[in-house]
């Protein structure tokens, strides 16, 4: 795994405020920043060549802008512009790296799938932790939430979400939703004694997954908690006050690479904030 980020420009408000949490990670991190643009198109129209070109040209000199202005920070930044598919370029370049930021490709209003397609395509099929920036301030903010679900991948979740909230100074907020059996028939009410120890369970696999935390991190805020509901909307809707928001890239059972599981494909497609998604 390389110490390089990996940023994906693009002269957008998301894509702006990507390349300046890309930069401060940077800094804090003692990281190399790779900024990348990608020129598509159709392949074979007329006139596509000089298009291309021009595109071509813009592009290195958005990045040149961006570049020149982070090196007088005292950043290491290189440039690369690339044509092609922009999900394939993007997912190619993250082979050995630390890192992907892209901002939202959202280009609509509402919710749901308008939020971007390709940021999802991106995230499912990337070799390394990805950071999707929406354009939204967060500055007002706080915390950092991390969905927990006891798999190895949570592990990893609640590390960077752990490093991340320490680099910030901000509280960990550790989350771990429970959900009740679904059932063809299920009569929609439960025993009491079966949520009480569904809850129970959840709070004790939920302190277990952050055992040790404070001895990495002494001077971690870190508040926990365990809650009924379906995890992506309980998530969603303590990211909207937050600064960060940290899933894994899917929880339970063997997902191959290139699929989201359905928690964070359900997380990236609400984007409710800064959104980083670990593998």
């Amino acid at each position: 795994m390389g110490t390089r980020i990996v940023v994906g420009v693009v002269d957008s408000l998301a894509g702006r405020r990507a390349v300046t949490w890309a930069a401060e990670r940077a800094a804090a991190r003692g990281a190399s920043l790779l900024l990348m643009a990608v020129v598509g198109g159709a392949v074979g129209a007329v006139g596509e060549g000089t298009v291309a070109d021009s595109a071509v040209t813009a592009a290195g000199e958005l990045l040149e802008t961006h570049a020149s202005a982070l090196r007088q920070s005292g950043l290491d930044v290189e440039v690369v512009v690339r044509r092609g598919d922009p999900v394939r370029q993007l997912i190619s370049a993250t082979a050995d790296q630390s890192l992907l930021v892209i901002g939202s490709d959202y280009r609509g209003r509402g919710d749901g799938p308008a939020r971007g397609v390709h940021g999802v395509r991106i995230v499912a099929g990337a070799s390394c932790p990805v950071v999707v920036v929406p354009d939204v301030d967060t500055a007002d903010r706080r915390g950092v939430v991390v969905g927990v679900d006891g798999s190895p991948v949570s592990e990893a979740a609640i590390a960077f979400a752990a490093a991340e909230a320490d680099r910030l100074g901000e509280p960990l907020i550790a989350v771990a939703v429970w959900t009740p059996l679904a059932a063809p028939r299920n009569p929609g009410v439960f025993p009491e004694d079966y949520l009480t120890n569904m809850q129970a369970l959840t709070e004790e696999n939920l302190a277990l997954s952050l055992a040790g935390l404070r001895q990495d991190f002494p001077d971690l805020e870190i508040r926990s908690r365990a809650a009924r509901g379906y995890p992506s909307q309980v998530i969603n809707e303590l990211a909207a006050s937050a600064r960060l928001c940290v899933v894994g890239s899917h929880g339970r059972g063997p997902i191959t690479r290139f699929l989201l599981g359905s928690i964070s494909h359900e997380v990236v497609l609400g984007l409710a904030t800064v959104t980083a998604i670990v593998r």
